[in-house]
């Protein structure tokens, strides 16, 4: 009876480890627990990040302090490349995921937000959402680089993840200019 217990208690525990790994990055346990997103899971969060960032550079840019759109305008190619590329792994058959076509619902209200604010109000909103998206980003690629099911992709996590570090460092730096 004991083995018994046991046996469903185990298969229990991995039956929630399986299922953590797709909703979890939308509840952010994978993220608490330090476990890697399954791949289709990394693609949509990539692709969903670099939607946002696009986008709403692209309103900095219009709608920033000068040193927004300075910043905006290096996320706008930078943030356009690994869009690329990461299109490049899916149609080349490496990686098998589904890219979305657009932002998912929080991302958009983020987006909306901006689109509702101008002057100082615009610049704090934008650099504080920009920090929180590279430190989100910075998270998720680490944790696929370290462990992630697909090697192709690993590897390009590995490689992507100094230019986010980077990222995260201008957006903060930022972020600290809107304290003075």
């Amino acid at each position: 009876m004991k083995r018994l217990v046991v046996a469903i208690a185990c298969l229990c525990l991995a039956a929630s480890t399986a299922s953590a790994q797709s909703v979890g990055e939308k509840t952010g346990i994978n993220s608490t627990l330090g476990i890697s997103p399954s791949t289709p899971d990394f693609v949509k969060q990539v692709a969903v990040s670099d939607i946002f960032e696009i986008a709403s550079s692209k309103m900095a840019q219009e709608k920033g302090a000068p040193p927004d759109k300075t910043f905006a305008a290096q996320m706008v190619t930078d943030h356009t490349k690994t869009s690329n590329e990461l299109k490049a792994l899916i149609s080349s058959g490496k990686v098998e995921a589904q890219i979305p076509s657009g932002l998912d619902n929080p991302h958009q209200a983020k987006l909306d937000k901006l689109k509702s604010l101008s002057g100082a109000d615009f610049s704090s909103s934008f650099r504080s959402m920009q920090v929180d998206a590279h430190k989100d980003a910075v998270d998720l690629f680490e944790r696929y680089a370290k462990s992630g099911d697909n090697s192709d992709l690993q590897k390009w996590a590995q490689n992507t993840l100094p230019a986010l570090k980077h990222h995260l460092e201008m957006a903060q730096g930022l972020e600290k200019q809107s304290a003075k």
